[in-house]
């Protein structure tokens, strides 16, 4: 698979965590909208064309973060990191649930827990689908009333420089998770630190209790 074109990548992701992502873009944009996204971040040999769907890490994190950079250039700051998070819901439905079987985590077996455990076994399985199968480095944290998702190393951001917390489609994969994981409840993910906006991790707080 041809690499992104820009100083020479480091860390990457699957294809297939790409390829859901690519998909969900497109359910946000459209065909056409997701083409000048690819062009704008320098990706146009995606045009028209997604990565494979299999487990080689070949999509980096640099080109990762080029899309969101590129559909906040073409949008707008706000609406591109709307737009991002609708994507990164729409990733999760594409192709991230898929490893919870690899990890044999089961819906059904899933359901039959209380919330909070449910909560804390689905986190730590989704964390370990990161770490397994990505250069992406996750850790979890909590307190009595929230979880901390803790990205070391975040592809969404990586390399960039903003003045706010931007990895909005990280927080989008997370939410439709926890979604899925819940039975259908709704959660607020907020990110509250971020590299790219000088931290030293990217930090997303997730309450224990859905919203009403």
């Amino acid at each position: 698979m041809e690499e992104f074109k820009g100083s020479a990548p480091q860390y990457f992701y699957p294809n297939k965590m790409a390829r859901a992502y690519l998909m969900g873009l497109e359910e946000a944009l459209g065909r056409a909208g997701v083409n000048a996204v690819l062009t704008e971040a320098g990706l146009s040999y995606l045009v028209d064309k997604l990565p494979p769907n299999n487990l080689n890490k070949e999509f980096s994190f640099e080109a990762f973060a080029a899309i969101q950079e590129a559909l906040e250039k073409l949008y707008g700051v706000r609406n591109g990191r709307i737009l991002a998070h609708k994507a990164g819901g729409a990733t999760f439905k594409y192709g991230l649930k898929e490893f919870g079987a690899v990890l044999g985590i089961a819906d059904l077996a899933l359901r039959v827990l209380p919330l909070s455990v449910k909560m804390r076994v689905g986190l730590s399985a989704f964390a370990e689908t990161f770490n397994r199968f990505s250069d992406q480095i996750v850790r979890l944290e909590e307190d009595e009333h929230h979880f901390i998702w803790v990205n070391e190393r975040c592809a969404v951001c990586w390399g960039r420089h903003t003045d706010s917390p931007c990895c909005h489609a990280a927080a989008g994969i997370l939410e439709e998770g926890l979604r899925w994981g819940s039975g259908g409840k709704d959660f607020e993910v907020v990110e509250i630190t971020c590299i790219a906006a000088g931290h030293d991790a990217c930090r997303f707080r997730i309450p224990k209790t859905p919203k009403e």
